[in-house]
């Protein structure tokens, strides 16, 4: 059963960001609904006051399906509503006719002038705002100087006043241009954090790339001067076989030793690339994470583990690391090496919750390991009888822990502990 508000916490922070931009267009539909249209029962007679509020109802609901419409559009979910568009600008502008109309012309007794005139004024302020939700910014100054004018003259064909005609245009520059202001600046903070997001995404994609190429640059210096070498000793060959020498039997052989022996240095660059130095994921995590954004502490001793503890703890802090960047939303990320009682615990917390998949559900594991996730990580620790841990602690905490026992003490063995972690410190991968 999903907790109350889980729904919030499984978005990612561009979808926290565009949800509260969406309802905060939303709210502004209802606050032009209660703002405008109910005060003007305060301030004209009941017959004119539901005539405007029907009015501002209306704008609004229009206002709010062509905001919802837009933010789909920032997002890249659908085509600019152009269609949408103008049918707010034109509803906008006959609803602000028809205010100043009824202002001069309607019944309402004392105020029905002063209602209707905000009515018109504030049908145009929160418009020009929607409106700038869906339009490019450079023809946001031309919209509001389009509306402003159409205030004056519509005002002046009304009878008004000149002067009234130029305060008219004057709130409307002002109103429309705040809620227009406000509009562009939501915009720019949800491409913002959409920038944001797409670095972090990309982020993660350069450290995978990266760690092929290394991949692919190891195997071509290893395999690259023995297959050239293999070429030409079996090109040899075949000269002197055609010659009847008995040296293509010696120049075969030599290929054999260096295919041979180029076999034995793949698996060599394969097991250095599968076995990871604690200390270097560690250190690579730390780097990769900060990279993105995220806080990231190291904490406890890593010096003096067998390597084959190291390896299997190394994969676990390079999952966990590749899953924060992939998966969660993560601010700050704590990873902890204790050793005690013969056992050495690596926990890593974080405090983002996945969004869809669980946090552990992972990527490959790197050089085709066969395993991901949690199940690959726990075949990596029982092969050193290691076991795995992983859940949600509190409301927005993500806890791994990995438990891998030391091997048998004897004498000499921590040196030699020592020894092979130094050897293969060099092999880990750095993120």
């Amino acid at each position: 059963m999903r907790r109350p508000g889980g729904w919030w916490r499984r978005k990612s922070s561009a979808e926290k960001v565009e949800t509260y931009t969406r309802w905060s267009f939303h709210f502004l539909g209802v606050s032009e609904i209660v703002g405008i249209g109910l005060s003007a029962y305060g301030r004209t007679g009941p017959q004119l006051a539901t005539v405007l509020f029907l009015m501002v109802a209306a704008h609004a609901v229009v206002g709010m399906a062509t905001a919802a419409q837009a933010v789909d559009w920032l997002a890249g979910r659908r085509p600019q509503p152009v269609r949408r568009l103008w049918l707010l600008g034109a509803v906008t502008a006959a609803l602000a006719v028809l205010a100043v109309g009824l202002a001069e012309h309607g019944p309402g007794g004392d105020g029905a002038g002063a209602a209707a005139v905000g009515v018109f004024v504030g049908i145009q302020g929160f418009g020009l705002g929607t409106l700038a939700l869906g339009v490019p910014r450079r023809r946001v100054a031309t919209l509001i100087c389009g509306f402003s004018a159409g205030a004056g003259v519509v005002a002046f064909a009304a009878g008004m006043p000149w002067l009234a005609g130029v305060l008219l245009a004057g709130a409307v520059v002002l109103v429309g241009g705040f809620f227009a202001s406000t509009a562009m600046l939501s915009v720019w903070l949800l491409n913002v954090v959409y920038a944001l997001h797409e670095a972090k995404e990309t982020e993660a994609r350069l450290a995978v790339a990266e760690e092929r190429l290394r991949f692919g640059r190891d195997l071509h210096d290893v395999m690259g001067r023995n297959l050239a070498v293999i070429a030409l000793k079996s090109e040899l060959a075949v000269q002197l076989a055609r010659r009847g020498r008995p040296e293509a039997v010696e120049q075969m052989i030599e290929a054999q030793r260096i295919a041979q022996e180029s076999q034995r240095e793949v698996r060599d660059v394969v097991r250095g690339y599968r076995e990871a130095a604690l200390e270097v994921e560690l250190a690579g995590a730390r780097g990769v994470l900060s990279a993105a954004g995220i806080v990231a502490e190291v904490t406890g001793e890593t010096g003096g583990l067998p390597a084959e503890v190291q390896s299997a703890l190394g994969w676990v802090v390079r999952e966990a690391s590749t899953n924060v960047l992939r998966h969660g939303d993560a601010k700050k990320v704590v990873m902890t090496v204790q050793t005690s009682e013969g056992r050495v615990v690596l926990t890593v917390e974080n405090d983002g919750v996945a969004q869809g998949p669980d946090p552990s559900a992972g990527a490959d594991g790197p050089a085709g390991t066969g395993g991901s996730g949690l199940a690959g990580l726990r075949e990596r620790l029982s092969a050193v009888g290691g076991t795995l841990e992983a859940g949600a602690v509190g409301k927005d905490l993500f806890r791994l822990t990995a438990e891998v026992p030391l091997p048998a003490a004897g004498p000499g063995a921590s040196a030699s502990a020592s020894a092979s972690a130094s050897a293969s410190a060099p092999r880990g991968v750095a993120s």
